[in-house]
């Protein structure tokens, strides 16, 4: 492990020595070696990879054997001009290629070399910039379609992260790729340069040495400079070419070889119709007949066997579909997976689809999104994965919101129409399908665009379908926040809050509370619309007052107490209430009949007085809604919450505050009183 992490600063160190330092030739034959192979080694890991990412260290192996060939050329040429002798790997492919014929070596090495410059280096380059440029403009797009499916269920939160990282991962490495290819070009330049700098100082130097002719010089020079040129030239061709199939790589289960051969023949026509081209070719006078029509029978007989095994192929997927099938009528029905009942569900006909598909241009996924986040910073609370489905069974246009799977509300939409609400302030009524706006059940028209622009001057507050679901599914969800709330939710919640409040954590919780004890006073607090963001607050409250009552609906008012800005503040306006209250007998009466037991408190009144009471409530209730004001209800601390559970089941908005849930600030105004 230790020599692994000194391995690359060891050989980047070794590199630099070798252009500082002269070697002999028997070394630069053993690193020219290396080279090729290394070369040979890089071209063959770019072939079987089956995506760029599988070799993702491309971009710094450029820069490294970039470095490596510059540093071969450099002490190759001090060999070739001081002392002729650059070893033998570099004689022996001068010598093999040129063969005596010095011009036509060196035509040879400037096709390779311009081959190299101007085909796959230019192109190379070119395809690391469109593709960097494409994959920094998809990220976002890939990111959405990330949250998308993590927010339907279709991933989970460990897929969803790894999928981000390898968006990550794709972005930095095109943006490398980008500017690594800036090696390969310049380094195909250098060659050049190098190229002619060898041949025009070994003539010079070999001139002034008296070491021959310059018929001589040159077959000396050229031979070893040409040598010398393929040495390192061979290489970077390979490289080039990796390069260029790194970065056109598309991700595939399988390598190059494996798609190349079954995607060039897997149809079976092609095959037929090549073959008979040949074949015409081979007809056509002056052209030569064998290779043609020899090219026409290998053609025609691969498109035989490519035919014959695609027929097999499908009559084994049909045997293997119906085996499949009789396996899976045979096997006992697994019914685990029919126990998993999601959190939150929304089901839609086939009709509102296209507002779930975003490629139809529905943003429905992206509402749920901005839902799940709204009612994180409203009620403080991670809302679960809502599951969106179609369902056949309903109308076109119906949708139905779900929770732990029983249906708590439905609606219908009209997709080509507007949903039109009358805030009250206008009196001309506008055409239209008369209908009720699903979530606070107030009455609305549906109208078409054409009448959109008249109800908006008249006043109208105007609501498209998606918003007409994503407001329905708000309130839904925080009417049942507290069915909601998991121990598991609470755990999370508290692990959040940990690292800055361990000490209140670890006194409260195992010592004093369980998540469960826990899970009831947040669920408490979110029954009633009371957000536990302030998760601090109340586990300060409840710590304080566990030592007093192990009672959660006791403990609750205490919480409810603490947060007493958060709750003036979220019925209150302008410091001014105008509130119902109790009469005093009438508390006492309350209080009277509670019952103590050791599972918790509970209320006991006659029928009869319950209803008595309620009517009454109903009664101020009117008479503060006649006057413009929401009503609430003022008690003493010790009856509010015993009178909330006298009323929720007949009047479940109402809202009943104590005395000390209000912030001292506030003027209250009593402007009826419920009295038996």
């Amino acid at each position: 492990m230790r020599f692994n992490n000194l391995s690359v600063p060891i050989v980047i160190i070794a590199v630099i020595l070798i252009i500082i330092i002269p070697i002999p030739s028997v070394l630069l034959d053993v690193l020219l070696a290396v080279n090729i192979s290394l070369g040979l080694l890089i071209l063959l890991n770019t072939i079987y990879a089956k995506d760029a990412l599988q070799f993702s260290i491309f971009p710094s192996l450029l820069l490294v054997t970039t470095l490596f060939r510059l540093a071969l050329n450099i002490s190759s040429t001090k060999l070739i001009l001081s002392t002729g002798e650059p070893g033998d790997v570099i004689q022996a492919f001068g010598g093999f290629v040129i063969q005596g014929e010095v011009v036509v070596g060196l035509i040879v090495f400037l096709i390779i070399t311009i081959v190299q410059f101007l085909v796959i280096t230019k192109g190379a380059e070119r395809v690391s910039e469109v593709a960097a440029r494409f994959t920094l403009d998809a990220m976002p797009g890939k990111q959405m379609a990330i949250d998308a499916d993590l927010n339907t269920g279709l991933i989970s939160e460990l897929e969803a992260r790894d999928r981000r990282k390898q968006i990550q991962q794709e972005a930095d490495f095109y943006g490398a790729m980008d500017g690594a290819s800036k090696f390969v070009k310049n380094d195909a330049i250098v060659g050049i340069v190098i190229t002619l700098i060898n041949i025009v100082g070994g003539f010079v130097l070999g001139s002034l040495r008296g070491e021959g002719g310059l018929v001589e010089l040159m077959g000396i020079y050229t031979n070893l400079t040409v040598g010398d040129g393929l040495v390192t030239q061979i290489p970077a061709l390979m490289i080039s070419v990796a390069t260029g199939f790194i970065i056109t790589r598309a991700a595939s289960d399988s390598n190059l070889s494996d798609d190349l051969l079954k995607q060039i023949f897997q149809n079976s026509t092609v095959m037929f119709l090549a073959s008979a081209v040949a074949f015409l070719l081979a007809m056509v006078p002056g052209l030569p007949v064998f290779p043609f029509f020899v090219l026409s029978i290998i053609l025609l007989l691969s498109g035989y066997n490519v035919k014959k095994a695609l027929q097999k192929n499908e009559m084994q997927k049909e045997v293997d579909v119906e085996e499949s099938e009789v396996e899976e009528i045979r096997r006992p029905e697994n019914v685990v997976s029919l126990l998993q009942v999601d959190p939150i569900e929304l089901e839609f006909g086939y009709g509102i689809i296209p507002l779930a598909d975003s490629n139809q241009g529905g943003d429905l996924l992206d509402r749920v999104v901005m839902i799940r986040r709204q009612i994180a910073l409203d009620m403080g609370m991670v809302v679960p994965i809502i599951r969106l489905r179609d369902n056949i069974q309903l109308s076109p246009n119906e949708y139905v919101i779900k929770i732990k799977g029983i249906e708590v509300s439905k609606g219908n939409l009209m997709l080509d129409h507007y949903m039109a609400m009358n805030p009250g302030t206008v009196d001309e009524q506008v055409e239209g399908i008369q209908t009720v706006e699903p979530a606070f059940g107030l009455p609305a028209t549906w109208i078409n665009e054409a009448q959109r622009e008249k109800a908006e001057m008249l006043g109208y507050t105007i609501v498209d379908p998606p918003s007409v679901i994503a407001t329905h599914l708000t309130e839904m969800i925080k009417k049942h926040t507290h069915e909601l709330l998991s121990r598991q939710d609470v755990q999370t919640l508290i692990d959040n809050i940990k690292e800055n409040h361990s000490a209140l954590v670890n006194e409260l919780i195992p010592k004093q509370m369980s998540y469960g004890e826990i899970q009831k006073v947040l669920a408490n607090l979110l029954r009633e619309g009371i957000s536990i963001r302030d998760l601090v607050t109340i586990l300060e409250t409840v710590a304080d007052y566990i030592a007093v009552t192990r009672d959660t609906d006791v403990l609750t008012e205490y919480a409810r107490q603490s947060l007493k800005r958060a709750i003036s503040s979220k019925y209150i306006s302008n410091y001014k209430a105008s509130v119902i209250t109790l009469d005093p007998h009438l508390e006492q009466t309350i209080m009277d009949s509670v019952q103590q037991t050791e599972q918790g408190s509970y209320l006991a009144l006659e029928p009869s007085m319950t209803q008595k009471i309620i009517n009454e409530v109903y009664t101020q209730i009117q008479k503060v809604l006649t006057m413009g004001q929401q009503p609430i209800v003022l008690t003493s601390p010790m009856v509010r919450l015993y009178f909330k559970r006298l009323t929720e089941q007949a009047i479940s908005d109402l809202i009943v505050l104590s005395y000390n849930e209000l912030d001292a600030s506030i003027e209250v105004q009593s402007v009826g009183m419920v009295s038996l």
